[in-house]
């Protein structure tokens, strides 16, 4: 079953008017998958990401982004990190006590780590500005999810992060057309 929330790019930089400066393209009539393909293909890593992290449900770019992150991150991925196991837990249980857990242990940590804006990311789902009434605008969560993978990418030496961005691409891809 496919997940994708998108026919076009047109229709994915409507919704998510901020998402044109991340992709780095005009808005076509392009279907979302034959462009991520392409942009993968392209060895355009930065903008593949946005665009995988703005096309799939905020669930599942949640889900992405922790497995992608662990892909990356390798072996500098610490198995109690507070960030990461908060977003798991929420993709694992979308509650809102896991919501709001994940984004006081977002809102906590440093902001330079990568998994910090998984943790964000998830928190972000939905829900305020706490402690003000204004909604937490939707595309807050993808925004999360693109800066983890691009911090997360930096760490990866230049010769290997081709092969990893492209497998998290693949992973992102298989989300995106046949869910979890």
């Amino acid at each position: 079953m496919s997940r994708i929330r998108f026919a076009t790019i047109r229709a994915l930089s409507e919704s998510f008017p901020e998402a044109l400066d991340n992709i780095g393209a005009v808005p076509t009539d392009e279907h979302p998958i034959a462009f991520l393909k392409r942009l993968a293909a392209e060895r355009k890593f930065d903008h593949a990401v946005a665009v995988c992290a703005y096309l799939l449900p905020r669930r599942e770019a949640v889900w992405w982004g922790c497995l992608s992150a662990r892909t990356l991150l390798g072996n500098n991925v610490q198995t109690d990190s507070a960030p990461l196991l908060a977003a798991e837990a929420w993709v694992q249980q979308p509650t809102e006590e896991n919501r709001q857990t994940a984004l006081d242990i977002g809102n906590k940590a440093d902001s330079n780590a990568p998994l910090t804006w998984l943790a964000l990311a998830a928190g972000w789902s939905s829900g305020t500005f706490a402690p003000t009434p204004i909604p937490v605008p939707a595309y807050m969560t993808a925004r999360g999810v693109r800066v983890a993978l691009l911090i997360s990418s930096r760490s990866v030496s230049l010769p290997e992060r081709p092969k990893r961005l492209q497998f998290c691409l693949a992973e992102g891809l298989r989300l995106a057309e046949t869910g979890p």
